[in-house]
């Protein structure tokens, strides 16, 4: 009996935490469904609408439920998650809207945590929703959160208090190791990819192995950290073009893939194919490769039997490490074009494989945007896009181009604009809204003044001031090299 005691205790001591988990999980997300609506629609209609005033009561009861159990209310953000009093809500379907939007609210507004205590009523929460829409409208600035809690205090709102993120050092560290991993995996997938092709030109056994460990960690690392990675792209090393130009190719078709629903299995078979999709190269003589000036037709029959080069290539490869039939089948069509005007000439109809439409989409991008022996000025990225959109005898997939517009968007990462502002910028990210597509987040290179700033300050161009306009906009893209601004040096 003794020993039984502990056991009913721990149990129910169990029994008791998975049941404050249920009810924080239920009303927590309770919780954050009327704040998503009160927002909403107070950002849609005048304070004295019924639809605003029905909004702000359903806040207030929701609120009230929760404080009646849980005394306190600790909302944080941590990452992508949300934690209501240490318990992680979980996203699905039904809520995905409104909890991505309150993130991007109170990630707009610098903030890390809400904290709500007994005794807040109505007026607080109105005047809490109606700073959040004002300061959600504003530029992005560290002392956002400061200056909207005390305009909460000035307005009397004693309940409700905001803290900026947890911005340890840990976090920081974090964001350092994961940049760190990036520029490993890149290095490592160069090297190896220099490796293999060396080896096949020499006639020598290459370690496909090697290959296939690398391309993991590219999967990787894409799933984990795609912005570090897609970064790296913009490494378009002169010399090392060969080589850097697989890895990138492999890079942006595995990111693309995750964009179109690839499972992790589909990614390692894509990102392999898109690795080897010049492998062929490796039998064309250097000469011809790296030639400045137009090729003879006995060269271009040669530079265009890579191809069917690199399917006799792979064939080679397969004792040493299964190659996936499929990366022969890209190796084969991926300057096909859907129509078929390409090479090699198909003799039959065909329709491209879905691997191959991506990696020429991805290839076609790489090497337009990077300077080569016989393309010493790259074509500024959004030009290559728009190219590649609106041309269609350039042979590509319209939907797969728009799967990678949507993905990278149509300023890429790495291109240097003009803003209206007369601040030089290098694009970081594309903006996951695509309706926002115009409007990607930038990084602030250089004062109108012509001054360069590194590392520069982060601004997404999709945020509004409390008027409702644009503080920045996209004038034009520029090059770099006319500002001295090395672009790689921004994400390494």
């Amino acid at each position: 009996m003794s020993g039984s005691a502990p056991e009913g205790r721990r149990a129910s001591i169990v029994e008791t935490v998975a049941t404050t988990d249920g009810f924080l999980r239920l009303a927590g997300r309770d919780f954050l469904v009327v704040l998503y609506t009160a927002f909403r629609s107070l950002k849609l209609y005048p304070l004295e609408n019924a639809q605003v005033q029905k909004a702000l009561d359903d806040l207030g009861a929701t609120t009230k439920h929760l404080l009646d159990v849980e005394r306190e209310i600790e909302l944080r953000m941590q990452g992508e998650f949300i934690f209501v009093n240490s318990t992680r809500l979980r996203l699905d379907l039904d809520n995905y809207a409104s909890f991505s939007h309150i993130l991007g609210v109170l990630r707009q507004c610098g903030i890390g945590a809400v904290r709500v205590d007994e005794g807040v009523d109505r007026k607080q929460l109105q005047i809490f929703v109606s700073l959040l829409l004002s300061y959600a409208a504003k530029e992005v600035n560290p002392n956002k959160v400061f200056e909207l809690g005390q305009k909460l205090s000035d307005g009397g709102v004693t309940c409700i208090g905001v803290e900026p993120p947890l911005e340890t050092e840990e976090d920081v560290e974090d964001v350092e190791r994961q940049k760190e991993a990036a520029k490993r995996t890149y290095a490592r997938s160069v090297a190896v990819t220099k490796e293999v092709i060396n080896s096949i030109r020499m006639g020598r056994t290459a370690n496909v192995k090697k290959v296939k460990r690398a391309v993991q960690a590219i999967v990787d690392q894409v799933l984990n950290n795609e912005a570090s990675l897609v970064g790296l792209t913009t490494l378009r090393d002169y010399d090392e073009y060969t080589f850097t130009h697989s890895v990138n190719v492999s890079i942006f078709s595995v990111a693309l893939g995750r964009k179109l629903g690839f499972s992790k299995l589909q990614l390692y078979d894509l990102g392999m194919a898109a690795l080897f999709h010049d492998v062929g190269k490796s039998r064309v003589p250097l000469e011809i490769l790296n030639k400045q000036g137009g090729l003879s037709d006995e060269e271009w029959r040669i530079m265009t039997a890579h191809p069917w080069l690199g399917v006799l290539t792979l064939f080679g490869l397969r004792g040493y490490g299964e190659i996936p039939y499929r990366g022969m089948i890209v190796a084969y069509e991926h300057h096909m074009k859907t129509d078929l005007t390409g090479y090699p000439k198909s003799l039959r109809a065909r329709e491209l494989s879905i691997f191959s439409k991506i990696v020429a989409v991805a290839d076609g991008f790489d090497a337009a945007t990077s300077r080569r022996a016989y393309q010493t000025v790259p074509i500024q990225p959004d030009q290559v896009l728009k190219e590649m959109w609106e041309n269609p005898r350039r042979g590509y997939d319209p939907v797969v181009v728009k799967a990678f517009i949507n993905l990278i968007g149509i300023y890429p990462v790495g291109t240097c604009v003009i803003l209206d502002t007369m601040e030089v910028a290098i694009v970081h990210a594309a903006n996951p809204d695509v309706t926002q597509v115009h409007r990607p987040v930038v990084r602030i290179v250089a004062t109108p003044e012509g001054a360069v700033q590194h590392p520069g300050v982060l601004a997404d161009l999709a945020q509004r001031d409390a008027q409702g306009n644009y503080p920045r906009t996209v004038v034009k893209v520029t090059d770099p090299q006319k500002y001295g601004i090395n672009v790689s040096d921004y994400f390494v």
